[in-house]
């Protein structure tokens, strides 16, 4: 309770008071059958109609505080548990933001979405429930029970009877229950996961024909988790029926000792009456409580999985770093014997990687599939840890700079580029939030988007729609290098990120870096040779390792790997260049 203390806090009024009024609620509908047998037993039975009104009017006051205290605590009831979970979900929100790429890959997008909705939402729905419910459903128990005893203590006991066997039936229905639950859960992670999915990928989906085979796949998810919701409600189901007839069989049991004990003149009319409310207000109590148990069942089950994205230890922080007020002022980055893997598990994917890149220099780094490539620069800013050597920025490891100056410092356009809702210029500017017009103009300007942005009637106050859906691949390219460049960074580094870029148009883009950016150090990574033939050194990747490098006449000449992909790419043979 330490840790969801603080979401409490802020709302411990709305906690008191909230049960506070539901205690008064009680109070009044404990009363009530009190009320009725006296105006039975006394104002009916010696027909005092003034006692009837007085009575009645004792009743109407009390139903007014009970309506006005049923209203009251649900508005804080409300109150509470909507703040306390938006004040969750923001935290949870904030923690994710804060996990390594590595704490990333330990839960799936579907997971993380549906343990900051649905998950947050059962607390919330449990939480607001039990605020109303928890001392309501016990306080009727006890108050209706005592109401009972002091009318009639052997009546009392046929109710009392049966309280242990429904008690016993709701514990073993939420033990079993508590599992399901879960397991329903992680289905509805696996639907959200293929609904991201397939709206991320729609467009492959059509291109593809595949529409038939999805909705398939959709069906298939929905019914699982279909199966696995009934699965979970049955308990649920079975329960509702079994304790309605325990409620009415024990109604009729009271109803048949309390009438013989009438005729006998043992009890009165109106305390009869009285008595079978109570054994209902004991009853529905106990159904209340079962609700809540189970429905407390289901949120232990999404407060399990909250916990576990609270309690996920960031395995990449700045906490140890030992120049958290350093900053990046010349961008000389240098690999000292760097090797990488993404866990302790798996084969290296980077082996005994060294090399320097001094400031303003630019680096090409190139190679098959799965070299490494990407895995290296992303060292760079720590979205990642080396796993053995380290890395140098101006002289200081990586890991002793703050995150907040390192990254700030590194700009990075990824293999897969990514834009938000939003205006182009409200995209441009994460790049930097302050840039002014003339700023971003000459940002896209460099990266040759300008000329596109331009051509659409609102320019660049056009809507990008989710994920930039109404911009071509290459247009989003050049946007996507046009905001990393208005970071202004010292270390500039492009992912394979002019691949949906016409040859005539990276040429002008290699160009405006040459010019613009010549004190930044850049890393270029490309499969197209031609994208980084005249960087100052090219590194050659094979199998997470250093094969070669150099220029690219010397990459020629001294690299068979290098001299073959640059044969297969020209059409030219390495005589050509040696001559």
């Amino acid at each position: 309770m330490k840790k969801y203390w603080k979401y409490i806090s802020p709302y411990l009024g709305a906690f008191i008071l909230a049960p506070l009024m539901m205690i008064v609620e009680v109070l009044g509908d404990v009363l009530m059958p009190k009320f009725m047998s006296m105006i039975i037993n006394v104002g009916v039975a010696d027909h005092d109609t003034g006692y009837i009104l007085k009575m009645g009017a004792v009743m109407f006051l009390t139903a007014v505080v009970m309506a006005a205290s049923g209203v009251f605590a649900a508005w804080f009831a409300a109150k509470a548990s909507i703040g306390f979970t938006a004040d969750l979900r923001r935290d949870l929100f904030a923690k994710i933001q804060q996990f390594s790429f590595h704490n990333i890959d330990e839960f799936s997008t579907g997971s993380l979405v549906t343990r900051l909705t649905n998950d947050v939402q059962q607390l919330q729905q449990v939480l607001m429930m039990s605020l109303r419910m928890l001392l309501r459903a016990p306080g009727m128990l006890i108050g209706a029970l005592i109401m009972a005893f002091m009318m009639n203590a052997r009546l009392a006991l046929v109710v009392l009877s049966v309280i242990p066997v429904l008690g016993g039936l709701i514990f073993v229905i939420i033990r079993l229950s508590f599992p399901r639950f879960t397991l329903m859960q992680k289905k509805m992670d696996g639907l959200n996961n293929l609904v991201q999915e397939n709206l991320t990928n729609i467009r492959v989906i059509k291109s593809f024909v595949r529409e038939e085979h999805e909705t398939e796949r959709f069906s298939e998810a929905s019914t699982d988790l279909m199966k696995c919701s009934l699965n979970a409600m049955k308990l649920v189901i079975a329960m509702m029926p079994m304790m309605m007839f325990m409620m009415n069989a024990t109604t009729i049991a009271v109803v048949w000792y309390g009438g013989n004990m009438i005729i006998g003149g043992e009890m009165p009319v109106g305390d009869l009456t009285a008595f079978t409310t109570y054994i209902v207000q004991i009853l529905m109590s106990l159904m209340f409580m079962s609700m809540i148990l189970i429905q407390m069942a289901r949120a232990l089950a999404s407060l399990r999985r909250i916990n576990e994205i609270m309690n996920t230890e960031v395995d990449l922080t700045d906490n140890a770093a030992a120049r958290k007020d350093a900053e990046v002022t010349r961008g000389e980055i240098e690999f000292r014997n760097v090797s990488f893997a993404y866990s302790m598990d798996t084969e290296p994917v980077l082996s005994d990687i060294s090399f320097t890149a001094r400031p303003g220099e630019t680096i090409g780094i190139t190679g098959a599939t799965g070299s490494g490539k990407t895995s290296l620069v992303q060292l760079i800013p720590r979205l990642y840890d080396v796993t053995a050597g380290e890395i140098r920025i101006d002289g200081i490891d990586v890991r002793d700079y703050s995150l907040d100056h390192l990254r700030k410092s590194v700009s990075m356009v990824l293999q897969k580029n990514e834009l938000f809702s939003g205006t182009i210029a409200e995209n441009l500017r994460w790049g930097d939030d302050e840039a002014t017009e003339e700023e971003i103009v000459r940002a896209a300007d460099q990266a040759q988007a300008d000329g596109f942005v331009r051509g659409f009637e609102d320019g660049y106050d056009t809507d990008m729609g989710q994920g930039g859906v109404n911009v071509s691949g290459g247009q989003k390219q050049r946007l996507c290098i046009a905001r990393a460049l208005l970071v202004k960074p010292k270390i500039l580094i492009l992912d394979d990120s002019t691949s949906a870029v016409d040859t005539a148009t990276e040429q002008k883009i290699r160009a405006a870096f040459y010019t613009s950016l010549k004190d930044t150090t850049k890393i270029i990574i490309s499969q197209r040779l031609s994208s980084i033939e005249d960087a100052d050194r090219i590194l050659v990747l094979d199998e997470g390792k250093i094969i070669g490098e150099g220029t690219h006449d010397e990459l020629i000449r001294g690299c068979e790997k290098y001299r073959e992909i640059w044969q297969t790419q020209s059409g030219k043979q390495a005589k050509e260049v040696q001559a």
